[in-house]
C-alpha cells in the first residue's frame, strides 16, 4: 500500500495511506488531535503519580512522545506499553516534524530512543518513562487488569472494522483496572455501543479539531 508524508491543519506531519484515504493521525491536526484525546481527556484524567498505559497503535510514537513530554512536566511514573504489528519505517520517521513543532529539540534524543528500543522487552527511556512495544496483533492482547489507562488510536471502522468490535473492547475493558479508562478519537454509534456491551460506561466528550465529538469509556465495575 502506498504511503505518503503530508502535512496536516497544525503543521504537523503524518502518514497517509493513499488506497483507504486513511491518516495515522487526524489530517486536521496530527498534534492538536494527540493533545487532545490522549493527553487532555485521558491522562489527565487519571488522578495518580505512576500511570500504567497501554497503546493501541504504536505507530508514528507522537502520542507516546507527548505522554513522556507531560510526565517531565508533571512528575509522572510512566510505564508506557505500545502495540504495532507494522512498525514505521525509520525512512517515514525522518520526514516527521514532531520535534520542532513540539519545540522540543532538548527530547530529540529521547524521541529516537522511542523508536531504536528493542521490540517486545521493556527499556527505560527515562528514569521517569518506561517504554514495551510489542509487535503483534491488537487480538493477541490478554492482559488482565494491568493498566490505568488505554489509548485506542486504531485505525478507523470505516477501512478496518475488525478493530472496533465488542471482543476487541472486551479485551481492553479486562485489561485495565477498575476505575480506568480508554480514549479514542472514534464516536461513532456502533462503536459506543460495542464499548458499552463489552462493560464500559461511555462519555460522549468535544471533539478535536474537525471532529464534533470523541469517546471515553471507563471501567466501572471490578
Amino acid at each position: 500500500m502506498k504511503r505518503t508524508i503530508i502535512t496536516t491543519a497544525d503543521g504537523s506531519k503524518t502518514i497517509h495511506l493513499e488506497a483507504w484515504n486513511e491518516q495515522y493521525h487526524s489530517k486536521h491536526g496530527a498534534i492538536q488531535e494527540a493533545y487532545h484525546v490522549f493527553v487532555d481527556h485521558g491522562l489527565s484524567a487519571i488522578k495518580r503519580d505512576h500511570i500504567s498505559i497501554l497503546e493501541i497503535g504504536f505507530g508514528t510514537g507522537l502520542n507516546a512522545f507527548i505522554t513522556l513530554l507531560e510526565a517531565r512536566k508533571k512528575g509522572l511514573q510512566i510505564d508506557y506499553t505500545g502495540v504495532e504489528k507494522y512498525p514505521v519505517s525509520i525512512t517515514e520517521l525522518d520526514q516527521l516534524n514532531y520535534i520542532s513543532e513540539l519545540k522540543a529539540e532538548e527530547c530529540r534524543e529521547l524521541f529516537t530512543s522511542l523508536h531504536s528500543s528493542s521490540w517486545n522487552s521493556e527499556t527505560a527511556i527515562t528514569p521517569y518513562f518506561r517504554l514495551c512495544k510489542q509487535q503483534k496483533d491488537f487480538s493477541e492482547i490478554k492482559d488482565v487488569q494491568l493498566f490505568d489507562l488505554v489509548y485506542f488510536d486504531a485505525f478507523g471502522a470505516r477501512v478496518q472494522p475488525e478493530l472496533w468490535t465488542e471482543g476487541i473492547f472486551h479485551s481492553m475493558f479486562n485489561s485495565l483496572r477498575k476505575g480506568g479508562k480508554l480514549v479514542t478519537y472514534a464516536a461513532k454509534g456502533s462503536v459506543r455501543r460495542a464499548m458499552l456491551a463489552a462493560g464500559f460506561h461511555v462519555e460522549r466528550l468535544p471533539g478535536p479539531p474537525g471532529k464534533r465529538e470523541m469517546l471515553r469509556a471507563t471501567r466501572v465495575k471490578s
